[in-house]
């Protein structure tokens, strides 16, 4: 479970986030929508330990992350916009050394193999070197890595940023089937179809305030399209 109570972040003068609360459970996804400065990855960071409340608390399967920093993070997993992996190495063998890094132990090739084929890496291309992957495949090792930690939470920032309409129906997929294994994901995204697509519940920023909740079943697209222009025109 990820929660934000309260969350506000000032960097000098600029109000980076603004009071911003919200909660997701276990078998949900969260698309956050927003422009460009909206504060989404700000909070995303604050989720991941990489900034500070200057008011309020973050907290990931009820422990507070600025107490518990090891503990929350041995929870999560995140994946960015660019997933960077080592180029001169193949889809399996970043799979083996991160995951290693991530839950302390090696796993057997078989059980690497299949993480990546069950996060939909075509089976050619497990010992390719990563440098000939799409944007997509590298997508797809890093949600095996995932796979691999057990992680109880996913935040993601942009995943679908680049991806061909294909690639990103495959990747919501699999975030649908890590909703359905009881995994908390919090996306955020521009991408208005992929939230209402993906989404069970969808929040609007807007100059660090979270100024819309709704549970993405409840509106059409068409109309989380007009909702989303016209907080964006306020």
């Amino acid at each position: 479970m990820l929660e934000a109570f309260s969350v506000t972040k000032t960097f000098g003068a600029n109000r980076a986030l603004n009071a911003v609360s919200l909660r997701v459970e276990g078998g949900e996804i969260y698309c956050l929508l927003g422009a460009n400065g909206a504060g989404k990855t700000t909070l995303i960071n604050h989720f991941l330990g990489f900034l500070s409340p200057t008011e309020g608390r973050v907290v990931v399967n009820g422990r507070d992350v600025s107490e518990h920093p090891l503990e929350t993070k041995q929870d999560m997993a995140y994946i960015p916009e660019q997933v960077n992996l080592y180029g001169v190495l193949s889809g399996i063998e970043n799979l083996d050394y991160f995951a290693a890094l991530a839950t302390g132990e090696r796993l057997s090739k078989e059980r690497l193999l299949e993480l990546l084929l069950n996060a939909g890496l075509p089976r050619d291309a497990v010992t390719r070197r990563v440098a000939t992957y799409s944007k997509g495949m590298r997508q797809k090792v890093g949600i095996a890595i995932a796979l691999a930690k057990n992680a109880k939470a996913l935040l993601l920032d942009e995943p679908t940023s680049g991806l061909d309409p294909s690639a990103a129906n495959e990747f919501s997929q699999l975030l649908t089937q890590a909703r359905e294994d009881g995994v908390a994901i919090l996306t955020t995204t521009h991408d208005l179809f992929h939230a209402k697509q993906t989404g069970t519940r969808i929040g609007i920023m807007k100059r660090g305030n979270l100024v819309e909740e709704l549970a993405s079943a409840d509106i059409s697209h068409a109309d989380l399209e007009a909702l989303y222009l016209q907080h964006m025109k306020d």
